[in-house]
């Protein structure tokens, strides 16, 4: 009789990833599906982070401690490496923004040059107008542009050469000072724009009608980001009043607002009910259930201004691109930096991670959009792991 255990490994396609690998049976609402290690530990990731929010509440309600404080029996992240697999060069002025198309593949993205570029593998699509921030359709059909001319506007996403975007291109907003940011809402139908007027506002798309306006900001509303949830309906706006404020879009009103910064808002970046922001003196943590400030992410060196921010697909990590052309990482629990990423040649302008949670894409005044793969040394099989 054989007293060993055997254990067996199966190759395949990954349910979430698609890759080759070796693959565990994970269940998710009942129904069995076969991820890779690297997506188990994602996912597990993920849980860990939202678990541990949730049990530090009380603390964070009763004592005045930061989220630095509460994780310190958190294990520390290992080793963490970016590499820069692509350089995207086309643009003829700073880039601007840049947002990730659902099929994690094309890229688009705004310039000082008036140019909108649809980056993708077979074409390239431009379009001439003044643009100052784009975001794009969660399902991909059509990028929405803003800028100085004080309109929104909406493109159809084509990949016919001969296609003429501009010639139909649709204005769907309309304020009285230039256009800051703007985002789809859940409902396809609908998008959210940050002005310079110092408001922000809810419009339909189909008919270009004004249907919420949020009033509030004492100067130029310079960010927004919605509530990353399918029956979520708020948002959080950031400017140059020094205010972050978290909006309901149902009734217009202002839920919660926070003005512990001691500059500009540059950036904002929603986790649900927690959401980071950037500015020229420090990245910043807050949790809207504890109703305070819990982290501050800094250094001493760092003594440039943070100009974008994004979470990492788990949360626990905090992307930054600051104006000393860097990118820095920030272990979200810990407050540490774990990992700083040189390359751009001038100051990094946007930054955001790829829907599957596997490389980010930052844009700069240098004109060009880097790609970046991320991965976590391992050092028990002593390999990286993409």
């Amino acid at each position: 009789m054989c007293d060993q255990t055997f254990l067996v490994n199966v190759f395949g396609s990954c349910d979430k990833c698609f890759k080759q690998r070796a693959l565990r049976t994970v269940f998710k609402k009942s129904q069995q599906l076969s991820y890779c290690s690297i997506c188990v530990e994602l996912v597990s990731a993920t849980i860990f982070f939202l678990t541990f929010v949730e049990g530090s509440l009380s603390s964070f309600r009763t004592d005045a401690e930061t989220v630095h404080q509460v994780a310190e029996r958190v294990e520390a992240l290992g080793q963490f490496v970016m590499k820069t697999r692509r350089t995207l060069k086309g643009h003829g002025n700073k880039v601007l923004c840049m947002d990730w198309c659902k099929d994690k593949r094309r890229i688009v993205s705004s310039s000082q040059d008036g140019k909108v570029i649809v980056w993708d593998s077979f074409t390239t699509n431009k379009v001439s107008t003044h643009v100052l921030f784009i975001c794009v359709h969660p399902d991909a059909c059509f990028p929405l542009a803003s800028g100085l001319d004080n309109k929104c506007s909406v493109y159809p996403l084509t990949f016919d050469k001969n296609e003429n975007m501009a010639a139909k291109k649709k204005s769907v907003a309309m304020h009285t000072n230039y256009l800051s940011a703007c985002s789809f809402t859940n409902s396809d139908m609908q998008i959210l724009t940050a002005s310079g007027d110092g408001t922000c506002a809810l419009w339909d798309v189909e008919s270009g009608q004004l249907l919420q306006s949020f009033h509030g900001h004492g100067a130029d509303v310079l960010c927004l980001d919605l509530a990353p949830s399918e029956t979520g309906n708020t948002f959080v706006s950031g400017g140059c009043d020094k205010k972050a404020m978290v909006w309901d879009m149902r009734s217009g009103q202002c839920v919660q607002a926070f003005e512990t910064h001691e500059s500009d808002i540059n950036s904002v970046r929603s986790g649900g009910d927690y959401f980071a922001h950037g500015s020229r003196s420090s990245c910043r943590l807050y949790d809207l259930r504890a109703d305070r400030e819990v982290a501050i992410y800094s250094k001493e060196s760092i003594i440039f201004g943070a100009s974008s921010v994004d979470f990492s697909l788990s949360g626990r990590l905090l992307f930054a691109g600051y104006n000393d052309y860097t990118i820095n990482v920030w272990d979200v629990l810990k407050g540490t930096r774990v990992s700083i990423l040189f390359g751009h040649e001038n100051r990094v302008s946007t930054l955001r991670v790829s829907p599957d949670g596997t490389a980010f894409c930052s844009g700069s005044w240098d004109h060009t959009l880097r790609v970046s793969e991320m991965c976590f040394y391992c050092s028990v099989c002593d390999r990286r792991e993409k």
